[in-house]
């Protein structure tokens, strides 16, 4: 597996054995179809048993299978056949639409199930998880794989059932009417399944390169999309079709050397498939010249040899079905067994009663195999004031405000909301409480008023506009095509930074959180929005707790209190006037920043 795969240690159990499992919720249903497709194949067999008894009955009239029943007259005996040709076949049609319609929308359930649980599970996984996986690889096994399980339960189950019923009731019959000629037909059946199961183990292995590679192929492609505009910016397009050529040529690759194995599995059993039937033909023909076999069993014995034999030559695409469904199990069930790390706590944290003071006590926080981003650090943000985090690229605020979020997991201290640890918090709850606004903002495909009403989704369309207003939003969006009914792509790709930005803070306001995150929130705006959004800052601000993340200290000179970071570690602190005075790292910045000399400080 790539290190783009999601492994566990349950991959070890049979991936049918972890379907099986996975369906449980379904098993009536299962055992409806499988009985379906049992008794449907049983159906299906019985024509040429028909056959054979109307043989009988032309060939031996009084002597016949039915004549000994008492049923002596020929037409009687004929009529009576009719009728049982009217049923079977009646009961097959009966059968086949019942299996049909069942393992159809059994597929369609748990592809449905699967994928609604594996997308859940997925929202419940920790940041880290995403940051080492790529998109491409998710959408691959929340699509492709799951859809390959559902073209192998639409028909492959059956065919399964279907195959083995076959052999069960047509070996059965054939020791009843035949003994000395069943082992002729038999024959074969040993080296099909040896063949079959050494088949299977060899095309396991390359039907599970094939699913890897079709998701490095999702991968690129998924990358290639998001970033369109740098591609053409940078004139890359040939070298984006060169490396989408590697991907896909390697996809091509590992498919032919699966199809190189499973297109020699119907030529050679077709050739073994020969043999048995050719025995069958001259031994058992020789019998019935010999009257040592009724004609009539003769005829059932070459139509049902024909019928036992020659469907295992599609046990070649029944196995190759089956091998990239097992492939598509694994990893769809692997990353539904990928464990939750960041688990919800018990304590509810109604949003009406939430102060917003937050305590953080000693934390120290590392990146998977990294050096600690923050380590030993301590600070206090009491309920209702406007304080900064200030630094270096690099120096961890950003990383506080997801810790805070429990986007991660602290290693060490700890962190409360009005004396509570979040750890113990529900998850929900504590995320509810805050609203947060990304220096990378994400707007879904969608109107306007949907991604300012996102997360807020009960709210009406004055409140939409009210927080619009506040944003200082309502201006630009009226000039829009459409006003807050405009469309504004993916990823808000219509929209300026600017304009997205402000979106972002309109839907973080709207949702009137008692903890307010602004995260490089001005960072996209020109001079004057910023002015503008500075002004509204001071009414936004008002009795809710608000933690200001900013490079460019203009906005946020005015906070109740200044963080200064340095390397993970809190370095200086107080208000802009005082840090000013200490002519620190602050001071530095605020220099470069505003282009004073030393000695204007």
């Amino acid at each position: 597996m790539s290190s783009q795969s999601v492994s566990h240690p349950k991959s070890q159990v049979h991936p049918l054995v972890r379907l099986m499992r996975y369906s449980r919720a379904y098993r009536k249903t299962m055992w409806a179809a499988i009985a379906c497709s049992i008794l449907n194949k049983i159906f299906d067999l019985a024509p040429p048993v028909l056959i054979g008894m109307a043989v009988d009955t032309v060939v031996e009239r009084q002597n016949s299978l039915l004549a000994g029943f008492g049923i002596k007259d020929i037409t009687g005996q004929l009529a009576i056949i009719s009728v049982l040709t009217l049923v079977v076949w009646g009961l097959e049609s009966v059968f086949q639409y019942a299996y049909d319609r069942l393992w159809r929308n059994l597929a369609q359930t748990i592809q449905h199930e699967l994928r609604i649980d594996a997308y859940g599970h997925l929202q419940e996984l920790e940041m880290s998880f995403f940051e080492e996986r790529s998109t491409g690889n998710l959408l691959s096994i929340l699509n492709d794989d799951i859809n390959q399980l559902e073209r192998f339960l639409d028909h492959g189950a059956n065919e399964v059932l279907q195959v083995t019923t076959t052999v069960i009731v047509i070996g059965a019959a054939f020791f009843i009417l035949a003994p000395a000629v069943a082992w002729m037909a038999m024959l074969p059946m040993p080296f099909i399944l040896w063949g079959s199961f050494a088949f299977q183990s060899k095309l396991a292995p390359r039907y599970a390169d094939v699913r890897e590679q079709a998701s490095l192929v999702n991968t690129r492609l998924a990358n290639n999309l998001t970033g369109m505009a740098t591609i053409k910016s940078f004139t890359a397009e040939d070298y984006e079709i060169d490396r989408v050529t590697v991907e896909s040529e390697q996809y091509r690759r590992s498919n032919r050397r699966a199809i190189a194995l499973s297109a020699a599995f119907v030529p050679l059993i077709r050739m073994v498939i020969l043999i048995g039937f050719t025995a069958t033909l001259f031994f058992g023909g020789i019998q019935t010249a010999n009257g040592q076999l009724a004609v009539g069993t003769y005829s059932v014995l070459v139509f049902i040899t024909q019928r036992l034999l020659w469907p295992l030559t599609n046990l070649g695409q029944t196995l190759d079905q089956y091998q990239r469904a097992m492939a598509s199990t694994n990893r769809v069930m692997n990353l539904l067994d990928t464990p939750i790390v960041i688990r919800t706590g018990t304590i509810a944290l109604p949003i009406s009663t939430v102060r917003g003071d937050v305590q953080i006590e000693t934390i120290t926080f590392a990146y998977t195999h990294h050096h600690p981003i923050v380590e030993n650090l301590s600070l206090h943000i009491p309920a209702g004031q406007t304080i900064a985090i200030v630094g270096s690229t690099g120096s961890g605020k950003s990383t506080l405000v997801k810790l805070l979020l429990r986007f991660y997991e602290i290693q060490q201290g700890r962190i409360t909301v009005d004396g509570k640890d979040i750890r113990d918090l529900n998850l929900r709850d504590l995320r509810r409480c805050i609203g947060w606004v990304s220096q990378d903002v994400f707007l879904f495909h969608g109107s306007v008023a949907e991604n300012i009403a996102y997360g807020s989704f009960n709210v009406s369309m004055d409140e939409i506009i009210h927080a619009a207003k506040l944003a200082e939003a309502h201006e630009f969006i009226t000039r829009l095509p459409n006003g807050y009914d405009t469309i504004v792509g993916e990823r808000g790709q219509k929209l300026s930074g600017g304009q997205r930005q402000r979106l972002a803070i309109a839907r973080a306001l709207l949702k009137d959180p008692p903890i307010l995150i602004l995260d490089e929130a001005t960072s996209a705006v020109d001079n004057e929005t910023e002015a503008a959004i500075q002004r509204s800052l001071e009414y936004i601000t008002q009795n809710r707790t608000t933690i200001a993340i900013a490079h460019r200290l203009s906005t946020i000179r005015h906070a109740d209190r200044i963080y200064v970071m340095e390397y993970g570690k809190l370095v200086e602190q107080g208000k802009h006037e005082a840090l000013l005075a200490q002519n620190g790292i602050y001071a530095n910045l605020w220099r470069i920043q505003s282009g004073l000399r030393s000695e204007e400080l």
